[in-house]
């Protein structure tokens, strides 16, 4: 009989056609396998019954053997099996090959079907839009091509579309906003100082230190400051010495005194007397030890020496019974009421330090107490081995705990806006000392210390009023993000909305850094957590800090110009910024008009910014922006749309200038007009009259904008 195969209980309606297909070639091929092995069977059974040729018959019927059926039904489900196998081979390979035909024609890619991919594609065109594929590390910037990251070699993911919809921003849920720790600070406007830090030393002050030592040769009987150490004071008995020339130059004295003539000369003229009292002076004797002489009339042959200055001893060179040679060194004493502090700083922070300027130090072995002193000389030299500037601060020690020789840690703030004078509160309208800095009066007179006149701290460039070049925008420091040449910042415009500010950065000091362009005071940028921001930026495919050149860099209102007085330019340099000007209003007609540049007056317009860069009577402040303008005219000179981008940035430059400088012809025709519909924080321009001709639309809002005001007007 036929065994049957088992196929189990499977519903039809789940049976796909490629099974059923299956199971129809396994039964043909097990029927086949049965025909095969009852064939064989039924020959055995013949071969059994029939006698071979020439042999005698059996005596009884053979009976079939049971392994050799065991032995078929093995070798028909082993050949099953095999047929199933190569099958299951065979197919596999089929589609294996038809994989790779499908590949060699496109039809399917890596990345899925080419259909879908198509389909993609076309959506992506019709929105104008590539799609962008970014690393999850952020490591590299964004690519439009997807694959790994060349760096961490994670697979890149595509950019997600979306943010704020605008392409500048995203917008953050409150109750995310606490989770990731967003915090924000306010831009403000004010004064910002940089801190120099440095190292010096300890030392004494020069011109408080005395030697003591020998008029005239004698021998040392017996010294009162007898060790290393002792305090002493002016007038006070450091040493008697026993010298018969003092007593002979006495003898000369108290002789001269006496109402007797020599000859042809009297021996008590004054000539003699002031003679005589000139020698014993030179040899150690005091005025009040003169004088004493002059009252007693009995000379001495030992002379106590007294100390010249109150102090302390630093050093004793001799001991009693020594014999002193003229000239020998006793004593060495400073005052040490009075220290001075010697710093090295580089020669670009030295230039910053001014005479007077305060002074910062901790000692090395007092940390955490902090001394104060005043600049007292700056060194014109730099030293040719540190490369560094001595500069010496004079600091009081009225309680003796500075040591000369120990090291001091300095700190010394100065503007972080370099100008020719600076506002110090301590030194406003004051006079101080040329000699020593402590010395400050509020009026002139004489210094206590060295007699010498006081000077108005105006002569050393101290400002009576807070400077207006020096109050700038600033932000925290860590609300800005650096890459290369640009800073980032991401600005709250709107609660939850932040959006993404290209800015130019100035100085940075420990906690604040100068916006020099790209944002306006009172805004709202974010501090902590601007990082989280930035990469949602990276995946949603807006500018950032991997691509911060899409960003916009244009604070939003009219451009913020300081108020003061602007330099008069006469000559050359007065004809050359009339010529300027006039090349620059001709620029902005030419765009109200919705027309390029004529590219002689682009020619025009960079020859004259040139011509004031070189002059010498044109402020340095004016100078730097023709050349910032200079930069962007060169960018001028494509189409139209390029032209009104780059014309922003020379505008800006130009009215900074007028700030500082004005022209004879123009100083009372020039009008700030900006558009607050100039994409990206509107746009600033001039004109020399009131009607509005806006260069950034043209014909398509020839009027949108406002009048500023007269430049004139604004001082």
């Amino acid at each position: 009989m036929k065994d049957e195969i088992p196929h189990g209980d499977i519903e039809p309606d789940h049976i796909c056609r490629s099974q059923s297909s299956q199971s129809s070639l396994n039964v043909a091929i097990n029927a086949q396998i049965d025909e095969e092995a009852e064939a064989t069977e039924s020959e055995s059974k013949l071969t059994a019954e029939a006698p071979a040729a020439g042999a005698e018959p059996a005596e009884k019927p053979l009976v079939p053997d049971p392994s050799a059926e065991s032995l078929a039904a093995g070798f028909r489900w082993l050949l099953g099996v095999g047929v199933n196998a190569g099958v299951v081979v065979a197919v596999a390979a089929l589609i294996l090959f038809l994989i790779g035909v499908a590949q060699r024609s496109e039809w399917v890619t890596a990345t899925g079907f080419s259909g879908s991919d198509n389909l993609e594609a076309v959506g992506s065109a019709i929105n104008g839009e590539k799609k962008r594929y970014i690393c999850p590390m952020m490591c590299t910037p964004p690519s439009h091509e997807p694959g790994r990251c060349p760096v961490c070699g994670m697979e890149l993911v595509e950019a997600a579309s979306g943010g704020g919809g605008d392409g500048i921003s995203v917008t953050i849920e409150s109750a995310a906003r606490r989770v990731v720790g967003i915090q924000t600070a306010t831009s403000r406007l004010g004064e910002v100082n940089r801190t120099i830090r440095t190292i010096g030393s300890i030392d004494f002050d020069e011109s408080r230190l005395s030697t003591i030592s020998a008029y005239i040769d004698g021998r040392l009987e017996e010294l009162y400051a007898d060790y290393v150490g002792v305090k002493v004071t002016e007038g006070d008995d450091l040493a008697l010495i026993y010298s018969p020339r003092l007593y002979s130059a006495q003898t000369e004295y108290t002789t001269s005194l006496e109402s007797r003539s020599v000859g042809r000369f009297s021996a008590n003229s004054p000539d003699m007397q002031a003679m005589a009292r000139e020698n014993l002076s030179e040899l150690g004797m005091t005025a009040d030890q003169i004088d004493d002489l002059r009252e007693t009339r009995k000379a001495q042959s030992r002379i106590r020496i007294k100390s010249p200055q109150t102090g302390t001893v630093l050093e004793k060179a001799a001991v009693e019974g020594d014999y002193l040679k003229t000239g020998q060194k006793i004593y060495r004493i400073a005052d040490l009421t009075s220290v001075w502090m010697m710093l090295d700083l580089f020669p670009d922070d030295a230039a910053s330090v001014r005479f007077g300027q305060q002074v910062e130090a901790e000692i090395q072995s007092m940390p955490g107490e902090v001394f104060t002193g005043r600049v007292a000389f700056i060194d014109p030299t730099v030293d040719p081995n540190t490369r560094t500037v001595q500069v010496r601060v004079e600091v009081l020690n009225l309680d003796g705990k500075l040591r000369p020789g120990d090291f001091a840690t300095a700190r010394i703030r100065v503007p972080a806006i370099p100008t020719d004078t600076v506002y110090d509160p301590a030194l406003a309208g004051k006079f101080i000392s040329p000699m020593h800095p402590q010395i400050i009066r509020d009026e002139p007179g004489e210094c206590p210390l060295c007699g010498m006149k006081l000077i108005a701290t105006s002569q050393l460039g101290y400002a009576s009023k807070p400077v207006e070049a020096q109050r700038v925008v600033t932000v925290p420091r860590e609300a800005v993000l650096l890459t290369g040449q640009y800073g980032v910042v991401y600005v709250e415009t709107e609660p939850g909305r932040f959006e993404i500010r290209r800015v130019t950065v100035g100085a940075m000091n420990d906690h604040d850094a100068i916006m020099v362009e790209g944002l306006a005071v009172g805004e709202t940028v974010a501090t902590n957590g601007n990082f989280l921001i930035d990469s949602q930026m990276q995946l949603t495919g807006n500018p950032s800090l991997l691509d911060p050149s899409r960003a916009p860099s244009y604070s939003p209102g009219p451009l913020r110009l300081t108020s003061r007085e602007p330099v008069s330019l006469a000559g050359e340099a007065g004809k050359q910024f009339d010529r300027a000007y006039e090349a620059y209003f001709e620029i902005q007609r030419s765009l109200a008009a919705d027309s390029t540049p004529p590219p002689v007056t682009l020619n025009t317009l960079l020859d004259s910014l040139h011509e004031l860069e070189l002059l010498g009577n044109v402020p340095d402040d004016a100078q730097l922006q023709f050349a910032a303008a200079r930069r962007g005219v060169r960018r001028m000179g494509g189409s139209l749309e390029s032209d009104r981008m780059a014309f922003r940035s020379v505008s800006q430059a130009l009215l900074r200038a007028t700030v500082s400088a004005m022209g004879p012809q123009s100083r009372d025709s020039i009008y700030h007009m900006y558009c607050p519909m100039v994409p990206g924080g509107g746009g600033d321009w001039m004109q020399s009259n009131v009607e509005l001709r806006n260069p950034y639309w043209g014909s398509e809002m020839l009027e949108c904008g406002e009048v500023v005001g007269g430049l004139s007007e604004t001082r």
